[in-house]
């Protein structure tokens, strides 16, 4: 494959809209002395037209995550050792781009311009070598989401979380380009719960032997 030229490994968290990901990159990189690399999120200049006005921006955004995504692939693909990406480019076009087609925010053109740019992407990267996903419930996804009160979040709608949990059950059932460990999130607790660490810790490091040291 592509890209992997100091042989480093990589591990990926997924999981929807306040699973914990960010939580699990933080727990990991301290537990492992690893180096996190996160979603760019607040460097996308597009995203304040996005909310004003899905439908003219939804392309734009979406095209610059996208192409940011890569530029991250690319750049953890190049680092020694071991690494851990909070959310991949896969849940990019999978879950949230596929999320706005659907619901018509995208022409049928800029749609196809889209994917042809996503199956080019995914020929130039590494697949990570551990998918971890975390799912919880609902209510525990819209606690977390009022309870840490991020301005881009707080209009988020129940119906979108099932959409996307619905795309994120797909995809994950049809995934396979690595190992997967899925992780339910509604009680565990891996930041101050020591048997959960304990847990967890057992859990990744039997998939990766040989990468982690502690």
């Amino acid at each position: 494959m592509k890209g992997a030229a100091k042989g480093g490994k990589t591990i990926a968290i997924a999981g929807n809209i306040g699973t914990g990901k960010s939580s699990l990159v933080e727990f990991l990189t301290r537990t492992y002395g690893i180096k996190p690399f996160y979603e760019p999120n607040d460097e996308n200049p597009y995203l304040p037209d996005f909310y004003a006005d899905m439908q003219r921006w939804a392309f734009h955004s979406q095209l610059y995550f996208l192409s940011s995504k890569f530029r991250l692939h690319q750049q953890l693909e190049r680092v020694a050792g071991v690494v851990v990406l909070d959310r991949t480019i896969y849940e990019d076009a999978e879950i949230f781009a596929t999320a706005l087609h659907r619901m018509r925010k995208f022409n049928g053109r800029d749609w196809d311009t889209y994917r042809g740019f996503y199956e080019v992407i995914l020929d130039a990267i590494r697949p990570p070598d551990l998918m971890i996903y975390l799912r919880c419930s609902m209510r525990t996804l819209r606690q977390r989401i009022r309870l840490r009160g991020r301005n881009m979040e707080k209009d988020i709608s129940l119906s979108y979380l099932k959409r996307l949990e619905h795309l994120y059950q797909g995809w994950l059932e049809n995934y396979t380009l690595s190992e997967v460990l899925v992780l339910e999130t509604d009680k565990l607790d891996y930041v101050n719960d020591l048997v959960d660490c304990i847990d967890v810790m057992e859990r990744v490091e039997a998939l990766l032997p040989t990468a982690l040291r502690r």
